[in-house]
């Protein structure tokens, strides 16, 4: 996906933004595939983990779909909030890296981060996937 981009790439930052949100589509295009084949899916506890690393193989396919739909909201409040998301979350840099490709402080990238965790919290906790409905 990332050579279908036919984007010039300006820089290393620029390569990790561009990687880390493919990633992030690819994720969500597989869980949506994954979930519509399972049946009863709906009644799974959607939770965001603190861990800022990687998505663990142990995600859930309606976690993720439930994190995009999160972030496609927030996408319409601060689209930078949703960049520093797809940087640490999807693409797994650190707070030092994501500052360095954004162009921010790390003090700025850590505001953001927090920002972010605590929209999508909010967005997953209300999600009807988080209540736990049968």
């Amino acid at each position: 996906r990332l050579v279908d981009q036919r984007q010039s790439l300006e820089s290393r930052g620029h390569f990790l933004a561009l990687a880390a949100t493919q990633m992030r589509r690819i994720l969500v295009d597989h869980a949506r595939k994954h979930a519509a084949l399972r049946r009863g899916a709906a009644g799974e506890k959607v939770l965001l983990d603190d861990s800022v690393a990687m998505i663990e193989g142990g995600s859930r396919p309606l976690e993720i779909i439930a994190l995009d739909a999160a972030l496609e909201k927030l996408g319409e409040l601060d689209p930078d909030l949703v960049r520093v998301v797809e940087l640490r979350f999807f693409g797994g840099l650190s707070v030092e890296d994501t500052a360095a490709v954004i162009g921010a402080s790390t003090a700025t990238v850590k505001r953001s981060w927090s920002s972010a965790r605590a929209f999508l919290y909010r967005e997953l906790a209300g999600s009807p996937s988080a209540a736990g409905a049968p």
